[in-house]
């Protein structure tokens, strides 16, 4: 790979779609178009002949689709970073979904109106050009450090922070964050959890609307836990596990002994909504510190702040190490700051957090094992 600027294939069947990103990435310093391509089947050629850092993949193309090309090229190239163009329709999210199932990176979403040349520039250049600066530094560097053990706990000089809480109660609630190369991590997690676990579960990943939908249909469809996209409303209880709505930050809040879900439009943070850290600052009051937290593979610092919260109630964080992860900024930002207790390979997660989560549930009521905390004292 080049030691500095990104080098990248773009592949798309639309002739306007493919000059428009060459000429914005072109446009900027770090990165450099090698070559385009207008089916599946030239781009798997020319990933051989050009050995890009990177390609972005339209998904549905004549002669070979996107999701067949990503196949094909992950026999031969398993970690190159592979951005799929996406649709904000069904469909699109549909395709999204069956690409990075077959090993895509990430997704960008396609410009709806090539028409309107500013909305479409932006668009990719906000999107697009970050994810590539993101996936080709973490390939890099997990190139150079993939030998190296990962570490069982946060690495020596980062010291846990926050006061010394000691939890006496069984855990009653598993919340998680996640971004890029989220799904993938959330499929691995999820379909490892027993049906039977004892708290309820509650994720945000970063996707747009109608997106989070297709992944949460997705996920319960494979999961022994019941999985939908979260409403307005919706009671958290144990057997369930609510994914935040693409473009709501979701909340939870406490009423009585229930729990429940209130999805709010308020701006966006850390870039996002839904955000993590609008998740974990709602959560802390409500179950203190019967929270575990986990913060899966993704890009940025979401997650972070929101970790320091739950710890400083006295709950624990664990996040995905980094030789395991797509793009290891959030569990990365999130062990730098010194707010994780476990720092774990993405295939040991789900055995970790459902032993943790099953220590000393018999002896308390499934009322103290998944109701709030109002005041102070047990709902």
């Amino acid at each position: 790979m080049s030691a500095t600027r990104v080098r990248v294939l773009v592949v798309d069947d639309s002739v306007v779609i493919r000059r428009l990103i060459k000429e914005i990435l072109d446009a900027d310093p770090r990165i450099e178009v090698v070559g385009v391509a207008q089916n599946g089947q030239v781009a798997i050629a020319k990933v051989g002949e050009l050995k890009p850092d990177a390609v972005t993949m339209d998904i549905e193309m004549p002669v070979m689709n996107g999701v067949d090309a990503v196949r094909a090229i992950r026999k031969t190239q398993p970690r190159l970073p592979i951005v799929m163009f996406s649709t904000l329709t069904e469909r699109g999210a549909s395709g999204t979904m069956d690409a990075l199932a077959a090993g895509a990176s990430d997704y960008v979403t396609k410009p709806a109106n090539v028409g309107s040349v500013m909305e479409s520039r932006k668009n990719i250049s906000e999107q697009l050009i970050p994810k590539l600066v993101a996936l080709t530094g973490a390939r890099r560097l997990a190139g150079a450090t993939r030998t190296a053990l990962p570490p069982a706990q946060p690495p020596a000089g980062m010291a846990r922070n926050g006061p010394n809480v000691r939890r006496t109660q069984p855990f009653g609630l598993l919340a998680i964050g996640s971004s890029t190369g989220g799904p993938d991590a959330l499929a691995s997690v999820l379909t490892s959890l027993p049906g039977d676990l004892p708290v309820p579960v509650v994720i945000t990943q970063h996707m747009p609307p109608v997106f989070t939908k297709m992944l949460a249909q997705r996920l319960d469809s494979s999961c022994r836990l019941k999985v939908t996209e979260a409403v307005e409303g919706d009671t958290v209880q144990r057997g369930r596990v609510l994914i935040a709505p693409g473009g709501h930050h979701m909340e939870l809040r406490s009423r009585g002994t229930s729990v429940f879900v209130h999805l709010s439009d308020a701006p966006p943070e850390n870039f996002c909504r839904p955000s993590v850290d609008v998740m974990f600052r709602s959560i802390a009051p409500v179950y203190r510190n019967r929270v575990l937290g986990l913060i899966l593979t993704g890009m940025g610092r979401d997650g972070a702040a929101g970790a320091g919260i739950l710890r400083t109630s006295g709950g624990e964080v664990f996040v995905q190490d980094e030789a395991t992860s797509v793009v290891w900024g959030m569990p990365g930002a999130t062990v730098m700051a010194g707010q994780a207790d476990r720092v774990l390979p993405l295939e040991q997660i789900a055995a970790t957090v459902t032993a943790a989560l099953s220590q000393n549930q018999g002896v308390t009521s499934m009322r103290q094992a998944t109701g709030p905390v109002s005041g102070g004292v047990r709902a």
